[in-house]
């Protein structure tokens, strides 16, 4: 899961992305107001991490150009402001949890997953298709045999397909989300390939449909019909 961190508070943003890679996010820093803008207008995120207080800028007009382009992402306000007006302010321009500073990591990283779980998977802990079960607490996939042995990659591709199901991923979201905007791919989709066969062939083998569908020209589709049929196997 891809997060941005707004923070100008250079080594608290260093703490926050430490920790949170731990917890298999992938963390993009910003350190001031016109690059979060920036990064927002280029870029989807399933959690954006938000200082109200920017060089430059204040994060609730980031909250407001959110709101003014339509984007679904996910947000997290922590401030060392700790007002009312401020926190009412930010959740009524549509962040969706506020944390005051100072804060413990635990926390921060349980309401940042909490939010991911209400946005993207209807506030449940576990993801179940069909036999497949995604135990998003405790980073478990099961099938129809048990437990599905996944490589970190193979689970976090596992889960955005999981929560973007039966929609088309192009090649190039797919590295985006899973490495972050910085990879250089060279036109060279080949790694894709491989976590994506390596995961079908797990599924597979665990005794759960086909899921993953190529889409030609397009991506993939993590689709949940049993009727339709893949169009290319890569």
């Amino acid at each position: 899961m891809k997060l941005l961190v707004i923070e100008d508070e250079i080594e608290l943003s260093k703490s926050i992305c430490s920790y949170l890679k731990k917890d298999n996010f992938i963390c993009e820093p910003t350190y001031d107001f016109d690059d979060a803008m920036h990064k927002i207008s280029e870029n989807d995120y399933e959690c954006i991490i938000l200082d109200i207080t920017l060089p430059k800028g204040s994060g609730l007009n980031i909250l407001r150009e959110l709101k003014y382009l339509g984007k679904a992402d996910g947000v997290l306000i922590v401030s060392a402001k700790n007002s009312l007006n401020d926190k009412l302010d930010g959740l009524n321009l549509g962040a969706d949890d506020y944390l005051t500073k100072p804060f413990h990591m635990p926390e921060l990283s349980a309401r940042v997953a909490a939010i991911i779980r209400r946005k993207y998977f209807e506030g449940q802990n576990k993801i179940i298709t069909d036999d497949l079960i995604i135990d998003l607490q405790n980073k478990v996939v099961n099938g129809k045999k048990g437990s599905i042995d996944l490589t970190r990659k193979e689970y976090e591709l596992l889960l955005y397909f999981t929560a973007n199901k039966n929609k088309v991923i192009t090649k190039d979201a797919i590295v985006e989300h899973l490495w972050g905007e910085h990879i250089d791919m060279n036109d060279n989709h080949d790694f894709i390939y491989t976590h994506i066969k390596n995961l079908r062939k797990k599924l597979i083998q665990d005794g759960c449909r086909d899921y993953i569908k190529a889409v030609y020209g397009m991506g993939y589709k993590f689709n949940t019909d049993a009727d339709e049929k893949t169009t290319d196997k890569r």
